[in-house]
């Protein structure tokens, strides 16, 4: 039986109704952000926030599945007021969010990848840091009941599998991603993340209809 609070998303979800015109304004600041680094020349910062982006879509795509073969809840919902509902945890906020964040979480690092902060190597140092300030966000989130869990080891009394399955690898991918050599291998590392997402999406939601 499912939870009200994953009732509360189906109930939205991808109805075009709840539509905003503050989608169209924040799209055009993910389009400047990356059309600004394409122009600077900066491809590996656009490759690097592609998988980061990507690395979240395959989270939102699993998380999603939970729910449909548990028939419960999902391990995050998003049942709030939203311009869309794309996936049960994910709304279109979400998504242009973390599109952002990939170029964000990029500013930080250092040229030299050898550098280390406090004795950490500064790759390492700035997952660990920005992880951990998401899932702060996260907790302040559900504290506000726009972000529901429903678990109890996926919560603000467990935060650790937050930690490390929701957010942690997302940057240590991009910064894999960003210190690449090769720019054909940061764009075939990013498309190949979005790829498999695309196909994944398509066979579990499109095909199936589980999502």
């Amino acid at each position: 039986m499912p939870t009200q609070s994953a009732l509360e998303a189906l109930a939205i979800l991808r109805d075009p109704s709840t539509f905003q015109w503050y989608v169209i304004t924040l799209l055009l600041v993910v389009i400047y952000m990356y059309a600004s680094e394409l122009s600077a020349g900066n491809y590996r910062t656009v490759f690097a926030a592609l998988a980061f982006w990507g690395m979240d879509w395959f989270n939102e795509i699993w998380n999603a599945l939970v729910f449909h073969f548990t028939n419960y809840a999902a391990l995050w919902m998003a049942p709030g007021k939203t311009a869309y509902l794309i996936l049960i945890g994910l709304n279109v906020e979400i998504s242009m969010m973390f599109a952002i964040m990939g170029i964000a979480s990029t500013k930080l690092l250092p040229e030299d990848r050898g550098a280390k902060v406090f004795g950490i190597p500064n790759r390492i140092f700035y997952a660990i840091m920005l992880s951990a300030a998401c899932v702060f966000v996260e907790v302040l989130l559900n504290a506000a009941s726009v972000l529901v869990w429903e678990y109890w080891w996926w919560s603000a009394r467990m935060p650790v599998l937050i930690f490390f399955i929701g957010y942690l690898p997302f940057f240590l991918v991009a910064y894999r991603v960003y210190d690449m050599k090769s720019v054909r291998k940061q764009a075939l590392t990013a498309f190949g993340i979005l790829g498999f997402d695309f196909a994944l999406f398509a066979i579990s939601g499109g095909v199936l209809g589980w999502i």
